[in-house]
């Protein structure tokens, strides 16, 4: 009985874990060099669910590229550190403050 208690203990902390990992996206910070960010799940959720129009841009859409202030960069509701926007048929994230591109998201 207690072996099986404690299997089943095991395999649940487990299972949460590897819950809590698909709510987290961990990405390298364009801007500041070795520095990693941890964006909540629901940050690429709400972009991607978010109806906007595509805006024309002659260049790459990358991480770590500086968007021009043509570009409006629209916030992600209830995460003030992350904005978002729809380049040449792309979503990205972006940092709002400095403009960078944090993620494409395909």
């Amino acid at each position: 009985m207690r072996k099986t208690l404690l299997a089943a203990t095991a395999a649940l902390m487990a299972l949460s874990g590897a819950a809590y990992a698909q709510t987290m996206v961990i990405t390298q910070d364009p801007v500041v060099t070795n520095s990693t960010i941890v964006m909540p799940g629901e940050v690429r959720t709400y972009v991607m669910e978010q109806p906007v129009e595509s805006i024309p841009y002659e260049g790459d859409v990358v991480v770590g590229r500086v968007l021009p202030e043509a570009v409006e960069v629209r916030p992600v509701q209830g995460y003030s550190d992350y904005g978002y926007t729809i380049v040449n048929e792309r979503r990205v994230i972006v940092n709002p403050q400095t403009r960078a591109v944090i993620q494409v998201l395909e």
